[in-house]
């Protein structure tokens, strides 16, 4: 239960204990292989794992060049400027373009910030590629995965990737059916029906100091 939670953790994010329309998805085609998306999101995952699996890696003293890659691939992968106007919702409008660009370093940095710290926690658990859904315009694919525990628990997590500058970018995981971005948006309509976004950045900046001080892997 321990390393179930913790990969939990790791894909579902800092547990800010936070409706949004999701396009309809059907059956990808099986016979074309593998699609665009999917490939990508499989050479960021891999290169994350081979980071983590580096011997170097459980060495403080050579762990920092790791570290960096580790966070350049999320960065690559994932459209932070995405989560952030879909958790936000329809008072995204409202945000002023510097509110925006704050909210969106401040939540990038919260996210990236809790996905290094779970990485740590990581303890050999299998990722396999269970199949793909794709919208009717093709630009927006759900690449499902299964995530196989020590214990032989299977976790099924699906990441949600879209077109974007000419690159497939996740904006979306659900994890057990739990959307990242439902969860985050509940959180922070809430929190925007008594303040301001400028104190919603600092709440979400708070977090990310706060997950920075957590112990590795917790």
């Amino acid at each position: 239960m321990i390393q179930r939670r913790a990969v939990l953790g790791l894909l579902a994010g800092a547990a800010l204990t936070l409706c949004l329309s999701l396009p309809a998805f059907a059956p990808a085609a099986d016979a074309a292989g593998p699609s665009p998306a999917r490939k990508a999101l499989e050479v960021s995952i891999t290169r994350v794992l081979d980071c983590i699996k580096n011997p170097d890696y459980v060495n403080p003293a050579t762990r920092a060049p790791l570290r960096r890659q580790i966070e350049d691939e999320v960065l690559h992968i994932f459209d932070f400027g995405e989560f952030s106007s879909r958790t936000v919702g329809p008072r995204w409008k409202e945000f002023t373009p510097d509110q925006k660009k704050r909210f969106s370093d401040a939540f990038a940095d919260l996210l990236l910030t809790t996905y290094l710290n779970k990485v740590d926690g990581y303890n050999g658990e299998q990722v396999v590629y269970t199949g793909e859904l794709a919208n009717a315009a093709g630009n927006r694919v759900e690449v499902r995965t299964e995530i196989t525990m020590k214990d032989g628990t299977r976790v099924p997590v699906a990441y949600r990737m879209m077109t974007k500058d000419s690159s497939w970018r996740v904006y979306d995981i659900i994890v057990e059916n739990l959307s990242l971005v439902k969860n985050y948006r509940t959180q922070f309509q809430d929190i925007l029906t008594s303040a301001s976004p400028d104190e919603l950045i600092a709440r979400v900046k708070a977090k990310a100091d706060e997950v920075r001080k957590q112990p590795a892997g917790k």
